[in-house]
This record gives C-alpha cells, structure tokens and sequence, in this order.
C-alpha cells in the first residue's frame, strides 16, 4: 500500500493536481530576476543623484571661496562668465519672495522621488530621476545651510550666458533631468520598464 502512494503521489506533490496552473513558488522563481533589475535601476538613481549633487556643492564652495566679492571671469568673451550671485528666488532667479516656498517644494519632490524609487525598473527614468534628486539636494543644501538664515538660504548661482539668467550646476541637472522624463513621457516609457502606446 505504502509503496503505491509512492509510485502514484500525494495531493501535497507539485504534479499530483496535473492541472497546468503554476504553484507560488515557481511564480517566486519567475520573479525573482525582476528584484536585482530593480536594485541596480534604483543604484543608478543614487549614484547620479550623488555626483549631481557633488559637483554642484564643490563648484559652489570653489565659488564662493574664489569668486564672491570679485570681478566677473570671461570664460567665452561677453557670451559666458562666471559671476557670484546669491539668489533667493527659484532657478534662474525666478520669484525671489517665495523661498521658503521654493524650500518645501525641493524637499517634497526629494520625498517623491525616494517613493518612486521603490517602483524603478527603467535605467533612462534612473537617470533622469537621479539628476533631478540631486539638483534639488544641491539647492536644499543651500536654503538649509547658507545666510540669512535656515529654509530662506539665497542659492550661489555663477554661471552667466549672455542675455539669459544666473545659475547653478544644480539648476543645470534639475532641468536636464526634466527634459529626458519629457522626452520618455512623449516616448511611452514608464518608470516600471513598461511601454504604452497611446
């Protein structure tokens, strides 16, 4: 008797039922090369985001140290200068009575974007995240820390193209990174990996 149980199989036997339909686990081994994907999609996010941010804060501590209180530094002629400036305002000094506005509004998307990051599958949105994470940190950084005070920070801007406004390294990778999550919206490509088709 016992050895027919054998030949023959128990209920609790992944091929006992012989109806086709996939058990958890082998819907777990599915699964599972999708989580490493994520970890180095969400790797990339940070590992942009960090040197976004170093950069920005370097420039700004070489500028502040070299350039404040100085003339201007021609770079191409009239048509590109590095100039210190503290702004109050937004990027490219846009709205200069808001600040503490414009604080709250860096770290809320800081906070959106460590939520998304959870659910991160495509390398082009990792990138484009990941500057946008690191602008606003590198502006952050300044409300935070730099006069007149804590959340009403002016922001070092330096960077001056003829006939356009002053701004920043940050600025530079938070509209960079505005413009490929545009051109990926246009494209159809979520940040899950997914693509649609509308």
């Amino acid at each position: 008797m016992a050895e027919a149980e054998r030949i023959i199989g128990t209920p609790d036997t992944p091929d006992a039922a012989g109806d086709g339909q996939e058990r958890p686990d082998a819907e777990q081994e599915r699964e599972a090369p999708e989580h490493p994907r994520g970890k180095r999609r969400i790797a990339v996010l940070f590992a942009v985001a960090a040197i976004a941010y170093l950069l920005d804060l370097v420039s700004k501590m070489i500028v502040v140290a070299e350039l404040e209180h100085q003339e201007p530094i021609e770079i191409v002629g009239d048509w590109l200068r590095f100039v210190a400036i503290r702004n109050a305002g937004a990027a490219f000094g846009f709205g200069e009575a808001f600040t503490v506005i414009f604080t709250v509004i860096a770290a809320a998307v800081i906070v959106v974007i460590a939520r998304l990051a959870r659910k991160l599958y495509s390398l082009p949105w990792a990138i484009a995240l990941g500057m946008l994470l690191g602008g606003a940190l590198g502006n952050l950084t300044d409300r935070i820390f730099r006069s007149p005070g804590v959340f009403e920070g002016a922001v070092v801007d330096f960077i001056a193209p003829k006939h356009f406004a002053v701004f920043n390294l940050a600025d530079s990778a938070i509209v960079c990174g505005g413009i490929l999550i545009v051109i990926l919206s246009f494209r159809g490509l979520d940040p899950d990996g997914t693509v649609h088709k509308d």
